[in-house]
């Protein structure tokens, strides 16, 4: 089995109970998502992986490795709106001309994880997770957290800062590291910009789809959509 799939497979056990109880708590003090009169589209999120199923996931929130350091997803899957489910393939296909493919750690995020991820952070963090009174570009299933693996490896290639860093070596401009890794996170960055895509100015790993203002922010479980 290929590390990606390893990834892939990978669960931490209670997660249905501890989802249930994250969903409790987070509810409790906000029952709903905010309105954005704005969003005239109704929602048509598509899970990545039917449309080409050699993007590979690495879903962090549906394990530890993550910076709560405890699973807040059920399931290990990425879904995007549709027009920007289709741009991320035709990046990724792109990419391939370069010899990598794109390895997925976030994409749709329900409210209710975002409304927890600003309640367990403070200080200088909250600068790297959203407001859940304004919602999220990932609410809306135009926001992607992604990386580049190594199609003939089949590995993670190495990027300025790790995933969910929250430092300065986060920043798509960060100057330092090795000069082979930002590279790659240039080339990554182009390639997405050229499918309609811009880069969130403080993560080098979070891109948002042009269109996101037009879609409402929702709360819809994994397990619903169809």
């Amino acid at each position: 089995m290929r590390v990606m799939d390893r990834l892939r497979a990978r669960r931490a056990p209670a997660v249905v109970v501890l989802w249930c109880s994250v969903l409790a708590l987070t509810l409790a003090a906000q029952s709903r998502p905010p309105v954005d009169p704005k969003a005239t589209r109704d929602a048509d999120l598509v899970e990545l992986v039917t449309l080409d199923p050699s993007i590979e996931l690495d879903i962090r929130y549906a394990g530890t490795n993550n910076f709560l350091g405890k699973p807040v997803y059920p399931e290990a899957r990425a879904f995007l709106q549709r027009p920007a489910a289709e741009a991320l393939v035709a990046a990724h296909r792109d990419l391939a001309r370069h010899g990598y493919g794109l390895l997925i750690h976030d994409g749709y995020r329900p409210w209710a994880i975002t409304k927890l991820f600003w309640d367990m952070t403070s200080g200088y963090q909250r600068e790297f997770v959203a407001d859940p009174s304004q919602g999220s570009k990932h609410n809306r299933g135009c926001a992607v957290d992604l990386t580049m693996y190594d199609r003939a490896l089949g590995t993670a290639v190495e990027m300025p800062s790790g995933y969910d860093e929250m430092t300065r070596r986060a920043y798509p401009e960060y100057p330092g590291g090795p000069p082979e890794a930002r590279a790659r996170r240039d080339l990554l960055r182009r390639v997405m910009e050229r499918h309609g895509f811009t880069v969130e100015p403080n993560e080098w790993w979070h891109f948002n789809y042009k269109d996101w203002e037009q879609y409402p922010i929702v709360d819809i479980p994994f397990s619903a959509i169809r």
